[in-house]
């Protein structure tokens, strides 16, 4: 078992040395194998790297040697940690010169953090199968696991997702848009070489449970938005004709998913007071008191609100997010409409969660 083989070596030396005979094997077998399309996922310990060299001559020679492109190898820093960063960020950069990609191992366990991924600069960054194994039990863990993905992709790096063993977990990975997936539910190890090459998961029958599965479920925010329309339409229509905001949201604020509505201009900040109903009013925490006042409060920084702005006489709608002025978990409906000549946003809140019925009509 690997662990049980990198707790041989006593020194730096032998460290050093079995790291070298490994990355020798693997790339020699590598080479052997008739495949110009794959990489070659390569294992090196920061430990290792730190320890050694500045620049790792081996490997290069190893390359010259096989005849092997850099192109097809990915250099993979393990999760451990190290005391010289700045060496580890040479000596990854070295790599990078060579032409190897490079990626990050078992990120969101241990020192795989973001200060790494800052660090580095890595090409790939594979996930922890921890957050995986969260976010197959957990709804909250599922949703994070998607937004440290969407953040990733935005620092410039392709994702991996270890640990995939079952079918729902890999409908967990499709569904959070990762690039790569990797675990025995696709294939299992195998010192077989030749035979690594022809086994595959049939993608398409994956991809087509992934849809089935989708179409049921399919944006449940769409039938808030039909939903909702006449009576944001009844209460628009009531504002401009001089309605007072209470009376105008009253039918509104006594449906049971529904929070709170509020009134902004057309440069984000809110007029009046917030509207709450009886379901928001029972939803308040008394520790975010201090939260709970949105006189004047400036919404212009809500996506939301410049999405309605943007698009008047349309209803838009937000995914899931914690409403700072509760705490709590809820989507967004916002809608433009012309006032005696002038913008307004009427905006509505959503409890994501709410605890009475379903949304329907009789």
């Amino acid at each position: 078992m690997p662990i049980h083989l990198f707790e041989l070596p006593v020194s730096d030396t032998e460290n050093l040395l079995l790291d070298r005979l490994c990355r020798y094997l693997h790339v020699r077998n590598y080479s052997g194998i008739h495949d110009q399309l794959n990489w070659l996922f390569l294992n090196v310990s920061p430990r290792v790297i730190t320890s050694g060299s500045q620049t790792d001559s081996f490997f290069g020679n190893l390359l010259a040697k096989t005849q092997l492109p850099p192109h097809r190898i990915v250099i993979e820093i393990v999760e451990q940690p190290t005391d010289d960063a700045d060496r580890l960020r040479e000596t990854v950069a070295y790599y990078r010169k060579l032409g190897c990609l490079t990626a990050i191992d078992d990120f969101g366990a241990g020192h795989s953090n973001f200060e790494r991924i800052w660090n580095l600069s890595p090409d790939i960054v594979k996930l922890d199968r921890k957050l995986l194994t969260r976010a197959t039990e957990d709804h909250r863990a599922r949703q994070i696991l998607n937004g440290i993905v969407s953040l990733l992709h935005q620092s410039g790096c392709l994702v991996l997702l270890e640990g995939v063993e079952t079918s729902d977990q890999a409908m967990i990975a499709i569904d959070a848009g990762v690039d790569f997936v990797q675990g025995f539910y696709f294939c299992r190890p195998s010192t077989d070489l030749s035979q690594l090459c022809n086994a595959s998961t049939d993608f398409d029958l994956l991809l087509q449970e992934y849809k089935a599965r989708h179409q049921i479920t399919r944006n449940p925010t769409s039938q808030l938005v039909d939903f909702f329309w006449g009576d944001f339409q009844t209460v628009t229509a009531s504002l401009q004709i001089g309605t007072t905001m209470s009376q105008a949201c009253g039918a509104l604020l006594k449906h049971v998913t529904v929070s709170r509505c509020y009134l902004a201009d057309e440069s984000g900040l809110q007029i009046e007071e917030t509207m709450i109903s009886d379901t928001g009013t029972r939803s308040l925490d008394p520790r975010f008191k201090p939260l709970e006042s949105t006189s004047k409060a400036d919404w212009y920084r809500q996506q939301y609100l410049r999405q309605a702005l943007a698009q008047p006489g349309k209803l838009h709608i937000t995914a899931p997010y914690l409403c700072v002025t509760g705490a709590y978990m809820c989507v967004t409906l916002s809608f433009c409409f012309t006032h005696n000549g002038e913008q307004r946003v009427l905006c509505c809140d959503i409890l994501a969660n709410p605890s009475g019925p379903a949304v329907s009509r009789a």
